[in-house]
């Protein structure tokens, strides 16, 4: 791995999002950022690496909402529920985005993006399901690295609005 990849402070966070971790006050977050060779690409994989549960990881997700980027945080063992995003948003049309907008958006690849620290500010939305634990696991730039933080600090940090837009159980 080149020193891009695995961050040049033996986090193994991405470089970028080391910077914005420190621009923010957050050097002992930086410090807890653990890297897995394995991967934690997918929120099953960050789960089995970290030994915690599935709902613990932190999705980051990037939706286009009539054209418009905005970034959902979910917890790893639900799905978004496009049509409550579209309501709560107020626009016409919500889909996923794809890998290059998420790439252009976030400054990351798709299974690495965290959820601040982003090359633009995008509209965030946080589901109150991440509210349910006393920590949970998020990308650290890589997909193959994560840190722990309390959800309440992550949704400040990330500027994000708490909703419920998680698909409901039948």
């Amino acid at each position: 791995m080149t020193t891009a990849a695995t961050g040049t402070d033996g986090s193994g966070a991405h470089p970028r999002f080391a910077q914005a971790l420190r621009e923010l006050g957050l050097d002992e977050v930086l410090g807890r950022a653990r890297r897995f060779p394995e991967g934690t690409r997918t929120a099953a994989a960050a789960s089995a690496a970290v030994g915690c549960e599935l709902s613990q990881i932190c999705k980051s997700l990037v939706f286009a909402a009539d054209g418009v980027p905005v970034l959902v945080l979910m917890d790893g063992a639900s799905r978004v529920d496009v049509e409550r995003v579209r309501a709560e948003l107020g626009v016409r049309k919500v889909g996923r985005a794809d890998a290059q907008a998420v790439r252009e958006v976030t400054g990351y690849a798709i299974g690495g993006v965290p959820p601040f620290g982003h090359r633009t500010r995008t509209r965030v939305l946080a589901d109150r399901s991440l509210l349910a634990h006393d920590v949970v696991w998020a990308a650290a730039g890589t997909p193959y690295a994560v840190f722990p933080i309390e959800p309440e600090e992550l949704v400040a940090h990330a500027g994000a609005t708490l909703v419920d837009v998680r698909e409901q159980q039948a």
